[in-house]
């Protein structure tokens, strides 16, 4: 590890985390340089929902490689962002009446968060944007000023000019509606909250804590921005692609954003993130917007094989199934050790077990690693174990990794009973 240590920025983090050398992965399993195995409860933090090196992936990028293709095309027209753009409407958008214009804004998440605050802002004439608390949309600057850890925020170097943060879905409790709570504000022009160009919301917030929004908020938050005339935007960068189900997290609600972002397992592993936008938003003049990596060509080979999963229901089908084992075993365990006041939430294939005592997520995370399990943590005081298997897990491995979890707690139980007991 000692080249890391020397070499590599102190803002490196994972890799304190789980601080080993890895080598190999397939599927959910990954393997440090001396082949010892880790089942992967990470997936990328939402890259690997097809998991790691999938064969179908890798045997296309090969056989596009071998034969030449282009990889760096900027936003010229070649065959493999065709062959993406197609699946993409035939696949996605077409069989769920959606209406979208596809915009390639560079290879990460928090590029096409930027591009729609830009877009939203330009097309409204107007500078505020409201965002949620615990919500995040990346580090950027832009993006940093709609996200809500402060952890990541400073005034000497991170503006929050130009955005305001309302209460997400329960923040306030329960019995508080915290769409009407935003509504007050817009209708007083006194209230120092500026009519905003848009709302940007995750529809279930994973670095938060894993905070799942109700469809009937989602609904009333759809209402009340067209009735404000204010742009719905969705980031579905980490829970979209399939992470909830359905390949937008947005369905389950029946509404239809202005824009939605897209990133993380859209490109099938590799860097690319696009947004999507009502044609009529679509007012941007030519190149206007641009980027060198806009189009990564090995990506869209990449993305158009994962586009396959989505040609019938069994993948929706299969995430309801592991889904519901995910939710039973956590519950299951949450009620074996009552003392640690654990409580548990998700959708789909993202799940939290919030520790709330002070360290018991991270003591978990990390004696977990020490098992063979690769697991993160989430929240505004990190105090969520956070479940992000791939959506393609084998059901035996994704049992054997939530009784690695278990019997992490029990350790951890058992060593905190003997230090009140001072032995």
């Amino acid at each position: 590890m000692r080249i890391f240590d020397e070499m590599e920025s102190e803002v490196r983090g994972y890799i304190r985390s789980f601080p080993v050398v890895f080598d190999v992965a397939r599927g959910s399993e990954m393997f440090d340089e001396h082949g010892n195995r880790y089942i992967d409860f990470f997936a990328g933090a939402g890259v690997l929902n097809y998991g790691h090196n999938n064969p179908r992936f890798s045997e296309a990028m090969i056989a596009y490689l071998e034969r030449g293709g282009i990889v760096h095309g900027l936003d010229k027209a070649t065959v493999a962002k065709r062959a993406f753009l197609t699946k993409f409407r035939d696949t996605i958008l077409e069989p769920r009446n959606l209406n979208y214009k596809v915009q390639f804004t560079g290879p990460t998440g928090t590029n096409a968060v930027e591009t729609a605050l830009k877009l939203a802002r330009m097309l409204k004439r107007r500078s505020n944007i409201i965002a949620f608390t615990n919500g995040y949309h990346g580090l950027t600057l832009g993006s940093l000023a709609v996200t809500g850890n402060y952890y990541y925020k400073d005034e000497s170097y991170g503006s929050r000019s130009n955005s305001a943060f309302m209460p997400f879905d329960g923040f306030l409790g329960e019995g508080v509606d915290s769409v009407d709570y935003m509504r007050r504000f817009l209708e007083d022009g006194s209230s120092g909250i500026d009519l905003p160009a848009a709302v940007i919301v995750e529809t279930v917030q994973g670095e938060g804590g894993v905070n799942v929004a109700s469809i009937e908020w989602l609904q009333k938050l759809a209402g009340l921005c067209r009735e404000f005339d204010i742009l719905l935007i969705i980031d579905d960068i980490q829970v979209g692609n399939g992470r909830t189900g359905t390949f937008f997290s947005f369905e389950r609600a029946g509404i239809q954003p202005d824009m939605v972002t897209l990133s993380k397992s859209i490109g099938g592993g590799l860097p690319m993130a696009l947004l999507l936008m009502r044609p009529d938003l679509d007012q941007w003049k030519p190149g206007e917007h641009t980027g060198t990596f806009r189009g990564n060509n090995l990506a869209f080979v990449a993305a158009t094989e994962a586009l396959g999963y989505w040609e019938n229901d069994d993948l929706s089908g299969a995430v309801a199934h592991k889904g519901e084992i995910i939710r039973g075993e956590l519950q299951r365990i949450a009620d074996r050790f009552p003392e640690l006041n654990a409580s548990v939430r998700g959708l789909g294939m993202i799940w939290g077990l919030e520790l709330p005592q002070p360290g018991v997520a991270g003591e978990t995370s990390a004696e977990a690693f020490t098992r063979g399990l690769v697991i993160e943590t989430a929240g505004a005081d990190d105090q969520v174990l956070k479940f992000l298997p791939s959506l393609l897990i084998d059901e035996d491995v994704l049992r054997e990794g939530l009784a690695i979890v278990e019997a992490s707690l029990e350790a951890l139980v058992e060593k905190r009973q003997k230090m009140l007991s001072g032995q």
